[in-house]
């Protein structure tokens, strides 16, 4: 009989490769199986139990560690287990929430409904009000995703491609349109009705031969049509004993370039069309730029930008300027406090070497670089 001990380093070992969680900026080393870093909307770094109900799985994608004909030792947690196992690592404070996905098993009706009861336990017996991402699995009735849309802060249905026939490429079992995005319109319109939203998706990225602009395209409709809270991206890594198992791992760079790209889409107020503009012949963004810093050159003709004078959106499309420093930027302005050097402007948190040649500070630009402390 299998331990729970030995399920938890089973199940919480591959439930890594979902990653609709910030990461952990540096080092860290989890003091049991299935216990992970996220950095929440505060800057505060809070664990995560993140498991898997089951690696079971009858979908063969190509890609995957769990795929149906890759033998493994398969493990499944009962509700019950999972819930308990939750509770005990909550009390001792080693974990504040929980993200909770699964392979398929046998069933995926009833795999959902195993993981809909472990989170009822938490609700209902156990008391637990705190934070719960729960994975809606491909196959799901439109009355669990309700459930689920009731349940859990954050809900989730991966695309893992950004089109029908990238997906057909890596995972030919999963029909785009039906498994996965007719259950993520059932997650949009019930978190509407309910007066929350909590959706978010992610994509295994370079394992399907998609171009960048693809990616973001599609994630742009999730933003616009599905109000998805947040799209992850996740470098490809080949997995032994799997078809792509000799395919090159996608570069750590390219899904950094990627997250930068979107962030530019829902905090920048770029458009689509705008972002269009840096990506190369095949549709790949730079990785020796960031495309902040590639519109920017796109567009001289727009810069230099009198901080003291722009307004809001042509501050935070200054390279080096975020929202938090345009911010402060026009707090001081409310005071009728002019921002009066470098030296100042950093310390409201610019980045001086990339903005130096974007600015204007009372006519003086382009400074050098012993300026930046005067």
């Amino acid at each position: 009989m299998t331990s729970i001990t030995e399920k938890l380093e089973l199940l919480g070992g591959v439930a890594k490769y979902d990653v609709h969680t910030s990461k952990q900026r540096g080092h860290f080393t989890a003091p049991l199986g299935g216990i992970y870093p996220s950095i929440g909307s505060d800057g505060k770094v809070i664990c995560l139990f993140k498991i898997l109900m089951t690696n079971r799985c009858y979908f063969d994608c190509k890609y995957c560690v769990n795929r149906y004909s890759r033998s493994r030792r398969r493990e499944s947690f009962t509700p019950e287990e999972l819930a308990s196992t939750f509770m005990k690592l909550h009390e001792t404070g080693l974990v504040k929430g929980l993200f909770l996905s699964s392979g398929l098993g046998r069933d995926p009706v009833k795999t959902m409904d195993d993981m809909l009861e472990a989170v009822r336990l938490l609700r209902f017996k156990y008391g637990f009000k705190g934070y719960i991402h729960l994975k809606v699995l491909p196959g799901a009735t439109q009355s669990q995703v309700k459930e689920a849309c009731m349940l859990a802060n954050r809900v989730s249905v991966n695309q893992e491609a950004p089109t029908p026939s990238h997906l057909s490429e890596i995972a030919s079992q999963k029909e785009f349109r039906v498994d996965i995005v007719r259950r993520q319109l059932w997650i949009r319109d019930f978190l509407a009705k309910l007066g929350r939203g909590g959706q978010s998706t992610q994509y295994v990225v370079g394992a399907a031969g998609e171009s960048d602009e693809e990616l973001l395209k599609t994630a742009w409709k999730c933003y616009k049509e599905l109000k998805m809270k947040r799209v992850y991206y996740s470098a490809f890594i080949p997995i032994p004993r799997t078809p792509l198992e000799d395919h090159p791992p996608t570069p750590k760079l390219r899904e950094v370039r990627l997250y930068q790209a979107d962030f530019l889409l829902r905090g920048y107020g770029f458009s689509l069309k705008e972002l269009r503009e840096v990506f190369d012949d095949n549709g790949m963004l730079s990785l020796s730029l960031d495309p902040k810093l590639a519109y920017a050159h796109r567009h001289p003709e727009l810069y230099p930008v009198d901080v003291n004078e722009a307004e809001f959106q042509e501050l935070i499309r200054i390279p080096g300027i975020g929202v938090k420093t345009a911010q402060r930027i026009l707090k001081l302005r409310e005071k009728r406090v002019k921002v009066g050097s470098w030296k100042q402007l950093a310390m409201l948190g610019a980045n001086i070497k990339r903005a130096a040649p974007f600015v204007v500070i009372e006519g003086r630009s382009q400074p050098s670089l012993l300026s930046f402390t005067q």
